[in-house]
């Protein structure tokens, strides 16, 4: 038996059987604004929004604590403290020991004029 004729579709393009290089065609010449822009408004270059007011995080504190399984966290500082806890009760003494070590850190409360003060 011969195969059955398949129903032309508009959507497959007829197979070729000798093999051709894809046409080369060169960048497209840009005229005019960027699209999006509308005709008659000025761009304007505005300042930074993420420049934010000076403040930066110095400490950090990630708690992950997924349901059924072992709470974990780790505390760290740009002083170089580097603290991790693994456990509810050691997960919870972290945290009290970062909130501490807030108050305690050089590069949040600086010793040098505290004396003068």
């Amino acid at each position: 038996m011969s195969t059955p004729n398949r129903p032309r579709l508009k959507s497959i393009p007829p197979t070729t059987t000798d093999p051709r290089p894809a046409e080369q065609r060169g960048p497209r010449p840009t005229v005019g604004a960027p699209k999006g822009v509308a005709e008659g408004v000025p761009t304007a270059v505005r300042p930074d929004s993420q420049a934010g007011d000076g403040r930066y995080a110095i400490a950090w504190l990630h708690i992950c604590a997924p349901r059924g399984a072992m709470p974990t966290a780790t505390s760290r500082c740009e002083c170089g403290r580097d603290r991790s806890a693994v456990g509810l009760l050691k997960v919870l003494t972290l945290i009290t020991d970062h909130k501490n070590h807030r108050d305690a850190c050089p590069l949040r409360n600086p010793q040098e004029g505290r004396a003068a003060a």
